[in-house]
């Protein structure tokens, strides 16, 4: 007898599950789908990524259709239009034995006039993103004044996307009377308020514990010198020679550049980014599950449409801005029951972090050390054996036997089981042989290397120089909100901000150095030329400058120092996402002015140098 019968599904979705093969119901199936069958009740379900949701609401919502009835029923909301797709294919599925079940999905990225009249050919369930869907509620191209069912689906995903106001918007324009059904990984504030305001007693379903991570997802970290990232990922896909990964990386270009990077080493790779049209999408998606592909290097809103239960890792190449997003993060390994591990690559400025993200998932890190050259190459030997020896001999190759035992006549066993290993593993030998070890010591250095750069510190910092000061009416805590605003590093990403007169200092990862001189050296801030170095001192101090002035730290605008107009990495041009920006892909490279602003002079820069830490403010 199938588990699923005593859910209480009618004999149609019966069908449809043995036609899917399905055999056992999840936990958060178990749980949801009886308890929406027998009532009708809001609900909040909060269980990870990869635990069968789309299913716990699918079934029950199917059920609960009147297919007699051509007007919109249910809502389906979800984040991504890969998401929305995703739904829309799955719910297809359940409801093929239906009779006039018509389930219709809407994003952004295609026609909306297409969209809008397949809706006016009757849909009793939308599935559709919140931007595009907003879009359509503005034209009165959609009705959802009737519906009886309002599904939100990774709810905190899409707050954290910047979607609060829509989908306050959408549920306003929804009856009061309506079923609201949340289903989310976790269960920060932004999902608490929208549970307050829009559900009626919510029934609560937690499988596993609030907010944890899954029991199936084991998590590891690797220290590494900032420097060191690209290369230390490199020997990870190395010493795990089955690997089927997803790589998440923080903006799009990130996430271009080190697909690139990974396919020049040779690498079976490719990029998942919202630059890709549909198409490209779909064939990179298509190559990923067909196991093409390797190694998917995505951004974490491109990532949300990823649906593949066999991924063996999760690698952090850059931890996410929010940590919250770890979670969803981790969510595409160890999913319908498998092992999987999730992995992050950090550098001692970032160690503070991993603290955080185990208070949330409730699991502890195990830290690792970056296998050095020769461990890998004993890795890739044993991998090579366990691959001759297990593969299938095609008999075809009879007809060439006696041509290839005269060419290897006077081979004895071992010499030939050397060369047939030596063809593949060469290539490893001759490049591991010099390399050095990766791995950073407990005293903070990186074994085998010292400091490649000025400015580049044992924690994997880099110091700045830059020609702003008091003068510009900067106090540090302004200093530091215009640094964080214009290059786009997220909260922690600018610190040990000090602010002189004319000039100023302050830290970032070292990774991120090129990109600092690039976006601020030349740009512009009220008629000044803006000048950035690398410093020669680290910086000591801990503490962020003095006092702040009279009057308090009054933010100013520093939109006209900014290069960019980037937008935070979306999916579409109906998928709005608030005002967050965080793509430094696509600068529009102007032509900056040159001023006759000028840099103190070298004897102040020595001193200031010298003595490079906050200073205590002096008192009277």
């Amino acid at each position: 007898m199938n588990k699923f019968e005593a859910l209480g599904l009618k004999g149609s979705l019966l069908e449809a599950i043995n036609n899917l093969g399905f055999e056992n119901p999840s936990e958060v199936q178990e749980k949801a789908i009886p308890l929406l069958l027998e009532n009708e009740t809001d609900i909040v379900a909060l269980a990870q990524t990869g635990t069968g949701k789309t299913a716990a609401f699918g079934f029950p919502l199917i059920q609960k259709i009147d297919s007699g009835s051509k007007k919109t029923q249910g809502l389906i909301i979800a984040p991504t239009r890969e998401l929305c797709l995703q739904i829309t294919n799955e719910l297809k599925l359940y409801s093929k034995f239906e009779n006039n079940i018509n389930i219709v999905a809407i994003y952004g990225g295609a026609s909306i006039s297409d969209q809008a009249r397949n809706i006016q050919r009757g849909a009793q369930i939308i599935v559709a993103t919140p931007g595009r869907m907003q879009d359509m509620i503005n034209r009165k191209m959609v009705d959802i004044s009737e519906i009886n069912y309002c599904v939100l689906d990774e709810a905190d995903e899409m707050l954290n996307m910047g979607f609060y106001e829509d989908i306050v918007s959408i549920l306003s324009t929804t009856p009061d009377e309506k079923n609201t059904w949340l289903f989310s990984a976790t269960m920060p504030n932004e999902v608490a308020k929208i549970a307050r305001e829009f559900m009626h007693n919510p029934a609560e379903i937690t499988v596993g514990t609030k907010n944890s991570g899954s029991s199936t997802v084991s998590h590891e970290f690797y220290l590494v010198g900032a420097r060191d990232r690209y290369e230390a990922l490199k020997r990870l896909a190395d010493a795990n020679p089955d690997i089927f990964s997803v790589v998440f990386c923080r903006t799009k270009r990130d996430t271009q550049a080190i697909a690139e990077k990974l396919i020049e080493d040779g690498y079976n790779a490719a990029a998942l980014h919202g630059d890709l049209s549909q198409a490209q999408r779909d064939g990179v998606m298509k190559s990923f599950r067909g196991r093409q592909i390797q190694m998917l290097v995505a951004t974490d809103v491109a990532a949300r449409g990823i649906d593949v239960d066999d991924i063996t890792h999760v690698i952090n190449y850059q931890l996410p801005d929010e940590i919250e997003t770890y979670n969803h993060r981790s969510g595409r390994t160890g999913r319908a029951g498998k092992l999987g591990t999730s992995i992050v690559i950090i550098t001692k400025s970032e160690l503070r972090k991993i603290s955080a993200i185990e208070r949330i998932i409730q699991k502890k890190f195990e830290e690792k050390t970056i296998p050095s050259g020769i461990e890998i190459c004993e890795i890739q030997l044993l991998h090579l054996a366990n691959k001759i020896k297990e593969v299938e001999i095609d008999h075809e190759i009879d007809n060439y036997l006696p041509a290839i035992n005269e060419v290897l006549d006077g081979l004895t066993k071992e010499e030939l089981v050397k060369k047939m290993v030596s063809v593949e593993f060469n290539r490893f030998i001759s490049y591991y042989k010099n390399k050095r070890d990766l791995a950073v010591g407990a005293g903070g250095r990186e074994k085998g290397s010292g400091r490649d750069n000025e400015g580049d510190s044992s924690d994997g910092s880099t110091r700045y120089f830059i020609n702003l000061g008091t003068r510009d009416d900067f106090d540090w805590m302004q200093l530091k909100d215009f640094l964080k605003d214009t290059l786009d590093l997220g909260r922690e990403g600018v610190y040990k901000v000090d602010v002189k007169e004319s000039f100023s200092f302050f830290n970032t990862d070292s990774e991120h150095a090129d990109k600092v001189m690039e976006i601020l050296n030349g740009a512009e801030l009220e008629g000044r030329r803006i000048n950035v170095e690398i410093s020669k001192n680290n910086g000591g101090g801990k503490r962020e400058g003095g006092r702040r002035r009279e009057g308090g730290s009054k933010r100013r605008d520093f939109s006209s120092a900014r290069r960019d107009g980037g937008k935070r990495d979306d999916f579409g041009s109906g998928d709005r996402r608030g005002n967050r920006n965080n793509d430094t892909n696509g600068r529009n490279r102007r032509t900056n002015t040159v001023s006759d602003a000028k840099s103190p002079n070298r004897r102040e820069r020595r001193r200031a140098e010298s003595s490079d830490r906050p200073r205590r403010p002096r008192r009277g």
